[in-house]
Formats: structure tokens, C-alpha cells, sequence
């Protein structure tokens, strides 16, 4: 990837001086600097030139190959947003977001990797930013290179990531709008399951709830924080796991035979050009199913 200016103020001043300006990260900086090309009005030059007004100057990162241990896989991808920068994808339910021992070559990852290929992308790393659980459906976003990884990874420390949440809870007792903060930790019995306990860190879930149904209720929640399982974690402490969660107590379902938890809205900055984003995808068929079944009663 490539990022070039026009220089355009009266100062002159050096292009670290400029580049430290423009908050790049350090760590990509040094990767220009020493693997690619730091170019003034298109001579190569380093860190301790001057730029002045009307200077022309790029920046050439070089290019990322992919890894091995994430071989491509040519199954469907949805995407639901891209630019030179950014992907945002659709996850299916059963779907995990990265390779593991067990599941080595059909993760979301190795789908993006085969996609990679297929557009011929000069960079091949597969950066995931916000990921879900195997069988939570719903919105991705992917980095497609370093330097827009560090910089959402910035917005993502500095709360500026809102991720937004549809769940069917089999409670409905829920205010029409509340917060639970209740720490969260790994259960000492189980490598898999968290809990709530008062050794665990700090995690806030903020919910709405959208309608009430007899047997349950269609939740908004917007998560502050990003513990594992935070929101299966949450409703099930509240007396309302999801539907369909067997590893939080949820009840089963005829509609729907996994937790009922959908990723349907992202909102940030596109990390390059500070453009506001809001990416959005409607509820999945066996959720709608759900609530469809829950109306008619």
C-alpha cells in the first residue's frame, strides 16, 4: 500500500517532524523506513528531509505475503462493505472467525484469504479487528492491510468501535432500557465457559429491549466492553440467557438451535480518511423465525 500528500503549509519542517503529525503509528513507520520507500517529489529520501509547501510525498509500505498457516479456502463470503482499506463481512452461524488446530482451513479467515487471492491483493495478511463466537452470526470488520489494523486497533482502545448486538433473550423481564455491569472472569471449572465473579475484570453491556413476548424478548445491546461471551455471559447472569445457548442455560428452540445472537451494526471512522461509517445487517432467517412464531401467540 501507498499513502502520498501535498504538502501544503508555509512551515518547513522534517518529514518525521510531519509524519509524526499525521499520528501514524511507529511501528509502520519503521517498517517504511527500513522494507519500503520514503519518496519526496519522487526521489527517494529518509526521515531527516525537509518538506516544504508543494512538496509531493509518498509513502510505499511494502507489501504483506500471506501466511501459511492460513491456507485459502474458495467457500461463499458475503460482504457487506469494502474500500481499499477496510472489509466488512456477513459471518454465518457455525462459522469460526480464525483457524485453530481443530478447524485449520474453514474459518472466516481462510474465506477472506481465498478472496485475497482471487482479487489478486498485493497484501495477503488477514487482519481481524472484531471477531464472534462460532455460531453468533452477523458483522466482521477486517483491516486489509498493517497501518488500518493499528489504526482501528486505536479506535478500538479508545471506545470509538460501537458494536451493536440483536439478541432473543427467554426472559421478559427487561426495563425498556438498562446497563449491566457485572465483572466477568474464566470459570475455574471449564476452559470454555466465563462467569461472573468478583475476581473477574470490569464489563459493561447496555441494552434495549425492542419487544416483549411471552415466552422471551428481541433485545438491542451495545457492548463498552469486549470480554468472551460477554453478552451470553451478562444475560444469563440477569436471569435471561439467550435462546438456543445450551452452554448458558438457554432454553431450547424449534426456530433456533444456536444462541439467538446477531451482530447487526457497526459504527467508526474509516481509519485513512476519518469518514463516519455505520454498516448495518438485518436479522438472520431463524432469528426472524423466531420472533415471527413469538407474535402470532
Amino acid at each position: 500500500m501507498e499513502l502520498n500528500w501535498i504538502y501544503d503549509l508555509e512551515e518547513e519542517m522534517s518529514i518525521k517532524a510531519f509524519l509524526n503529525k499525521q499520528r501514524l503509528p511507529k511501528s509502520f513507520i519503521k517498517d517504511v523506513k527500513y522494507s519500503g520507500e520514503i519518496l519526496l517529489n519522487h526521489l527517494r529520501v529518509d526521515v531527516r528531509f525537509s518538506i516544504r509547501k508543494g512538496d509531493h510525498l509518498r509513502l510505499v509500505a511494502p507489501d504483506e505475503e500471506g501466511h501459511e498457516t492460513v491456507p485459502a479456502s474458495h467457500q461463499a463470503l458475503d460482504i457487506v462493505y469494502e474500500d481499499p482499506d477496510l472489509l466488512v463481512v456477513n459471518k454465518p452461524a457455525g462459522l469460526v472467525s480464525i483457524p485453530s488446530a481443530k478447524v485449520p482451513d474453514s474459518s472466516m479467515a481462510n474465506r477472506v484469504k481465498g478472496y485475497y487471492q482471487r482479487q489478486n491483493y498485493s497484501d495477503q495478511v488477514i487482519h481481524i479487528v472484531t471477531r464472534l463466537d462460532r455460531d453468533t452470526t452477523g458483522l466482521m470488520l477486517i483491516a486489509k492491510h498493517r497501518l488500518a489494523h493499528a489504526l482501528m486497533d486505536r479506535q478500538m482502545h479508545q471506545g470509538q468501535v460501537y458494536k451493536y448486538y440483536q439478541a432473543l433473550s427467554a426472559s421478559n423481564r427487561w426495563a425498556k432500557h438498562g446497563i449491566i455491569e457485572a465483572p466477568i472472569a474464566r470459570d475455574e471449572h471449564s476452559i470454555i465457559t466465563r462467569c461472573v465473579c468478583e475476581q473477574g475484570k470490569w464489563s459493561k453491556t447496555e441494552y434495549w429491549c425492542i419487544q416483549a413476548f411471552d415466552q422471551g424478548a428481541h433485545l438491542r445491546l451495545r457492548l463498552h466492553t469486549g470480554r468472551t461471551h460477554q453478552i451470553r455471559v451478562h444475560l444469563a447472569h440477569k436471569g435471561g440467557a439467550l435462546v438456543g445457548d445450551d452452554l448458558y442455560g438457554g432454553p431450547d428452540s424449534h426456530w433456533i438451535h444456536r444462541q439467538a445472537l446477531h451482530c447487526g451494526e457497526l459504527r467508526f471512522r474509516q481509519p485513512l480518511t476519518g469518514q463516519a461509517l455505520v454498516i448495518n445487517q438485518p436479522l438472520p432467517q431463524d432469528m426472524r423465525d423466531w420472533i415471527n412464531n413469538q407474535s402470532l401467540n
